[in-house]
């Protein structure tokens, strides 16, 4: 099965989006990126993976809102990348990365503003996979052996920080409808069926656009 287009997934603590996101990835035969990335992105900027993995998904208080919108001196040149806070270096690098695989050819990415990252771009279909929490705590003690009393915590924690940080680096809200191209429940539909949702979509994407594959 061949396709053009590069698949960004944002998803719910315990939803399963990165096992959607894997399970596509092979069935297609493209690249599979999630925390791939900052093993790439360390190498590709030579600093530690544990910079990058400290600060994965996790926004910081600091001026790089200003700083996009022009607001901040080193929009007029008086500030360097190397002055901006640790956490705003990072994902500029990670930024740069995310363009960079987009670029070579078809892939999934999960996560990580991706989808913002990538809005200028043809060939992106925006994901975004959610379950009730009831699920979510299921799949939390039984995939990723969070106590059963912690689970909840451990789900809403989760998509607080993921929420803060993709709220922080893009004009955008986590997992609002309009945000995203296709929104899916794996909690009703499963992980396949999640999968199989998305390449039908992309299907009749691709043909609306009179791009069939």
């Amino acid at each position: 099965m061949s396709t053009q287009t590069v698949f960004t997934i944002g998803r719910q603590f315990g939803s399963g989006g990165r096992q959607v996101g894997k399970h596509l990835a092979e069935k297609l035969g493209i690249p599979f990126y999630d925390k791939e990335l900052i093993a790439i992105s360390a190498r590709d900027s030579g600093l530690s993976e544990a910079l990058f993995s400290n600060a994965d998904e996790k926004a910081t208080s600091s001026i790089f809102y200003s700083l996009v919108m022009g607001n901040y001196p080193m929009a007029s040149g008086a500030l360097g990348v190397t002055e901006m806070p640790l956490n705003d270096q990072l994902f500029l690098i990670q930024s740069k990365t995310i363009k960079r695989l987009a670029a070579e050819g078809p892939c999934v990415i999960v996560g990580r503003c991706a989808d913002y990252i990538l809005r200028d771009m043809e060939h992106v279909l925006n994901i975004f996979i959610h379950a009730d929490l009831a699920n979510r705590k299921e799949r939390a003690v039984r995939v990723y052996e969070v106590p059963e009393n912690k689970a909840e915590d451990a789900c809403l924690k989760a998509d607080k920080q993921r929420a803060n940080f993709y709220n922080y680096y893009s004009d955008r809200k986590w997992g609002m409808c309009r945000t995203y191209d296709l929104s899916l429940d794996s909690g009703k539909l499963g992980i396949e069926g999640c999968v199989e949702q998305i390449l039908g979509f992309e299907q009749l994407w691709m043909k609306n656009e009179g791009k069939a594959i």
